[in-house]
């Protein structure tokens, strides 16, 4: 743990906040009341800090789980090559940017809310693939099956769009597409240099 701190201290530091927040949520229901995101409060300057705080808790376990194994993966090496402050931008940054088409889709929806770090997350994930896209990634439930990063970004995008046609819940899956295009556009302003790395990487030059 301490050398996760002393490496990627703003990443440890949210996956802590986040995992503690999440666990109290679910013993406690009146969190998700004070934290969900309502679009119809929020375009109208209600509460507008729940486009923070709904970042902090999750629907269940699995919900959890699937987030904070994907950040796993991915926030901490990232930090490392990104910058520890442009890690908390990029995090909080795509975190807003990611909830603000769903505001604008459901701001007459009294009855709609939504929660979840899967915003920041996804922007996180594809920041860290335009880095290293063809990073090799394995799956736990095949042990010795790799596959590149970039693919893993494809079949992520894959799920969130089928979840966000059939999903049933408040969980806003449309915030993973895009927490990706904000993780990308932010990269490369913050580090000009990435595209034409990430170029480079499947051209095969140096």
């Amino acid at each position: 743990m301490m050398e996760y701190l002393m490496v990627a201290p703003v990443a440890s530091i949210i996956f802590a906040l986040t995992l503690a927040t999440s666990l109290y949520a679910f013993s406690n229901e009146s969190i998700y009341g004070k934290f969900i995101l309502n679009p119809y409060e929020v375009s109208r300057g209600y509460r507008v800090y729940t486009i923070i705080t709904s970042g902090l808790i999750h629907k269940d376990w699995n919900h959890l789980f699937f987030n904070m194994l994907s950040y796993y993966f991915f926030a901490f090496q990232l930090e490392a090559v990104l910058g520890h402050w442009q890690f908390g931008v990029l995090y909080f940054v795509s975190m807003i940017l990611a909830d603000l088409p769903s505001i604008q889709k459901h701001k007459d929806d009294t009855w709609y809310n939504t929660l979840g770090a899967s915003g920041a997350i996804s922007a996180v994930v594809f920041s860290a693939i335009l880095f290293n896209p063809r990073g090799e990634m394995g799956l736990l439930i095949i042990p010795g099956i790799s596959f590149p990063a970039w693919v893993f970004g494809i079949l992520y995008l894959v799920y969130c769009h089928f979840a966000s046609k059939h999903a049933r819940d408040n969980i806003n899956h449309d915030a993973h597409l895009f927490g990706a295009l904000s993780g990308i556009l932010i990269t490369i302003i913050l580090h000009h240099s990435v595209v034409n790395d990430f170029i480079s990487q499947f051209s095969g030059a140096n």
